[in-house]
């Protein structure tokens, strides 16, 4: 059975179900890769479908900027004083840890990549203590109700094309169906980075051994939307370790005869 996440992530590698969270300024490909304006936390808990249960650390990303040296890992405020806006994708686990890491920046955003409970189960915690608007695609109400029922609705629709900014970053969205039928991803052309929730990990695409999934529709995904990206893009996953556009375009082709 392959990972509830995807190839290549992290998820089914032991982490606890507390909400140990954990950051750092940047990611990349090896150690020494960093981007100063992204700051990853990561949060550990419990992903639920289809009657199981699977315990799991999921990435949680803060983008934004915060003056001339674009960088949001040093200080969190602008050079002119102003306080720092980002925009967080995913929500998960932990509504305290993502606000600790927060701090006093402004949130523009809380993004939800889909609509899996391991990414937007602190996603109404989280609304009310940084008073900023969830986006989901409609695709996944479904799912997001298997959360909330009808007691919470996401503030707002996310849609192929529409673009999001905070701080001097925007980030375009690109509905990639598959993992889940809402499934998106955020791309920041300037920068040169996707964030890429559960569509595609380092190693491969998510999970569609599940309802709501479906693998020729997510490699349709991956082949039309991100695998025509530039090589050198950096992908942030929902889960477990980032690579890069052209690492995983190479094996396309072994992804689809291994059928996962």
């Amino acid at each position: 059975m392959s990972s509830p996440a995807g190839a290549g992530s992290a998820s089914d590698s032991g982490a606890g179900t507390d909400s140990g969270a954990g950051t750092d300024s940047g990611a990349g490909t090896d150690s020494g890769a960093s981007l100063g304006y992204v700051r990853r936390l990561t949060t550990s808990g419990t992903f639920s479908l289809d009657g199981q249960d699977f315990e799991l650390e999921n990435n949680v990303w803060i983008v934004g900027s915060c003056g001339a040296d674009n960088d949001i890992g040093s200080g969190w405020t602008g050079a002119d004083g102003e306080r720092a806006e980002v925009i967080i994708v995913d929500a998960p686990h932990s509504a305290s840890a993502i606000v600790e890491a927060v701090g006093d920046m402004r949130v523009v955003a809380i993004v939800a990549t889909h609509g899996h409970n391991d990414h937007i189960n602190a996603a109404v915690e989280l609304r009310e203590a940084v008073a900023a608007p969830v986006f989901l695609h409609p695709a996944d109400l479904p799912l997001w109700r298997e959360v909330y029922g009808t007691s919470a609705q996401p503030d707002g629709e996310l849609e192929d094309g529409m673009v999001l900014s905070a701080g001097g970053i925007s980030l375009t969205v690109l509905h990639t169906p598959g993992h889940t039928p809402g499934g998106c991803c955020l791309y920041d052309a300037q920068g040169g980075v996707l964030f890429s929730g559960d569509t595609l990990f380092k190693g491969g695409p998510g999970a569609t051994g599940r309802s709501w999934s479906d693998f020729p529709t997510i490699i349709e995904s991956i082949r039309r939307r991100l695998l025509v990206l530039p090589a050198e893009t950096r992908v942030l996953t929902g889960h477990g370790e980032s690579t890069r556009i052209g690492d995983e375009a190479e094996n396309l082709d072994e992804w689809i005869e291994r059928g996962h």
